[in-house]
C-alpha cells in the first residue's frame, strides 16, 4: 500500500510543477532530453578527455617547476644559467625575489576544474608550500615556491599547464544548445499557433462573432483535421439553424394569412361575448407566433458593436415605464459592452417582462465585474421559482404555472430566449433568490 501510494503520490507532486501550456510543454518534451544529453556528453569529456590531457600537462609541469627549485637551491649561484636554460627547453620564465614571501590569497580561475588540476598536481610534487595565479594574466600562469632568502617566480605558458579544448568544447556545446532550443521554439510557436488560431475561431463562432479574416485550417494535419471537422460542424450547425428560422417563417407566414381572414370575418361580425372571446384567443395565438419567431430567429443576422449598456438600459426602462410598471434602474453613466444591441433589447424584454408580470416593484441594476466583463441584474418582488426548479425554467416551453402563474399569452420562451441571447454572446444567465423576495435574474457578458 505504501509503495502504491507512493506512486500515485510521486506524478501528482511532480505535475503541479510542469507548465501548463502546450506550448511550454512541447517545448520541454524537445528541450530537455536534448540538454540531458548535452550535459552528459560535457561531463563524460571532462572525465575522460579533458581531465586525463590536463592531469598529464599539469603533472608535466609540476615536475618541471620541481626540478627547477631543487636545481637552483643545490647551487644558487648559477640562476642565470638555470634561467636561460628553462626558457629555452622549457617554455618557463624563472626569476628570484629576495625577500619576499608567498602571497596571502589568490583569485579563483574563471573555470574552476583548471585551478583544481594544477593544485592536485603541485601537491602531489611539491613537498612544501607554493602559490599560483591563474587569473591575473592572460596566457600565462604564475607559480611561487618558498626558497632560502626569498622567493622562486616561475611563469609557464598556458597551454603547458591546461588543454585548450575543455572551453572550446563548452562554448561548442553551449551554443549548439542554444541554436536547436531557438530553432525548437520558431517549430514549437508555429505549430501551437494554429491551435490558438483554432481555438479563437470556434470561441469567437460560440458568440456569434466573424473575424475580419475567414478562418483557413493550416499547420500539422492533426490540426488541419481538427480545424476541417470544425468547420464541417460550424456549417451543419448554421444550416441547422437557417432552416429552423426559415421552417418558422414559413409556418408564421402561412398561420397569419388565415389568422388576418378571422380577425377581419370577426371584425365584420356582431359584436357579442363569443366574438370578444374568439378576438382574445386569435390575439394570443398571435403573441404565441411572434415568441417562436424570436427563440428561432436568434441575433445572427445582426452585428455585434460597441453598444452604451447605460444609456440602452435607460431606453428601454422608459419604455417599461409608459405601459404603467414600476421599474427602478440603476446603471454607471458610460459603461460599454460589444453586443447585438436588439439581441440584447430582446433578451431584457423577456426578463422585465416576466418580472412586471409576477411582481410590483422591479428593479434593474448592471456594471463592470472583476473578470472584466458586465453584469445585468433584474430582480422583482413576485412568487419567484424554487431553486430546485432554476434550470427546469430556462427549457423552451416550460411554464411552471404553479409557482409562477406566468404570463398567459406566453409559451414559456422568454427565458429560454434571454439565456439562449446571453450564450451567443460567450455569456449566461442564471437565477437566484431576490432580495425583493421574488426572483433575480442576472446576465454575465464577457469584456
Amino acid at each position: 500500500m505504501k509503495i502504491r501510494a507512493l506512486r500515485i503520490f510521486v506524478p501528482r507532486a511532480i505535475k503541479r510543477w510542469l507548465p501548463q501550456s502546450l506550448f511550454a510543454r512541447t517545448l520541454l518534451i524537445i528541450v530537455l532530453p536534448v540538454a540531458i544529453m548535452q550535459g552528459l556528453i560535457t561531463w563524460i569529456f571532462f572525465d575522460l578527455h579533458w581531465q586525463a590531457v590536463s592531469s598529464g600537462l599539469t603533472d608535466s609541469l609540476a615536475g618541471d617547476v620541481v626540478w627547477i627549485v631543487e636545481t637552483y637551491e643545490a647551487a644558487p649561484a648559477n640562476l642565470p644559467r638555470l634561467s636561460e636554460q628553462a626558457e629555452r627547453t622549457l617554455s618557463l620564465s624563472v626569476a628570484f625575489r629576495a625577500g619576499d614571501t608567498l602571497p596571502v590569497g589568490r583569485k579563483p580561475a574563471y573555470f574552476a576544474p583548471e585551478d583544481r588540476a594544477l593544485e592536485a598536481a603541485l601537491e602531489r610534487k611539491l613537498d612544501r608550500p607554493f602559490w599560483f595565479n591563474n587569473r591575473s594574466y592572460n596566457s600565462w600562469v604564475g607559480i611561487e615556491v618558498p626558497v632560502e632568502g626569498g622567493v622562486l617566480r616561475l611563469y609557464a605558458p598556458r597551454e603547458r599547464a591546461f588543454a585548450p579544448s575543455g572551453l572550446i568544447f563548452i562554448l561548442w556545446m553551449a551554443s549548439a544548445t542554444l541554436l536547436l532550443t531557438a530553432i525548437a521554439i520558431l517549430f514549437i510557436r508555429n505549430q501551437v499557433r494554429a491551435i490558438e488560431r483554432l481555438a479563437d475561431a470556434a470561441e469567437a463562432f460560440g458568440k456569434g462573432v466573424e473575424g475580419p479574416e475567414p478562418f483557413k485550417p493550416y499547420g500539422a494535419r492533426e490540426v488541419r483535421q481538427a480545424a476541417q471537422a470544425f468547420l464541417s460542424m460550424k456549417a451543419r450547425i448554421q444550416r441547422h439553424l437557417e432552416q429552423r428560422t426559415v421552417l418558422l417563417a414559413s409556418v408564421s407566414h402561412d398561420l397569419r394569412t388565415p389568422l388576418t381572414r378571422l380577425k377581419l370575418e370577426l371584425a365584420l361580425a356582431d359584436p357579442s361575448p363569443a366574438g370578444e372571446a374568439m378576438k382574445r384567443d386569435l390575439s394570443e395565438m398571435e403573441h404565441m407566433i411572434d415568441e417562436y419567431l424570436d427563440f428561432a430567429r436568434g441575433e445572427g443576422a445582426e452585428a455585434v458593436e460597441a453598444t452604451d449598456l447605460a444609456a440602452l438600459l435607460e431606453q428601454y426602462c422608459d419604455d417599461a415605464r409608459r405601459t404603467g410598471a414600476s421599474v427602478a434602474l440603476s446603471a454607471p453613466a458610460g459603461l460599454t459592452a460589444r453586443v447585438r444591441p436588439n439581441a440584447l433589447k430582446r433578451a431584457l424584454d423577456n426578463l422585465v417582462s416576466n418580472a412586471v408580470s409576477h411582481g410590483k416593484t422591479v428593479e434593474v441594476s448592471a456594471g463592470p465585474t472583476a473578470s472584466g466583463g458586465v453584469e445585468i441584474v433584474v430582480e422583482d418582488d413576485g412568487p419567484g421559482i424554487p431553486e430546485d426548479r432554476y434550470e427546469e425554467a430556462f427549457k423552451p416551453f416550460s411554464r411552471l404555472d404553479e409557482s409562477r402563474n406566468q404570463n398567459r399569452k406566453g409559451v414559456g420562451l422568454g427565458l429560454a430566449i434571454a439565456r439562449d441571447v446571453a450564450r451567443s454572446h460567450g455569456g449566461d444567465v442564471t437565477l437566484a433568490k431576490s432580495a425583493l423576495g421574488g426572483l433575480k435574474a442576472t446576465i454575465r457578458l464577457p469584456g
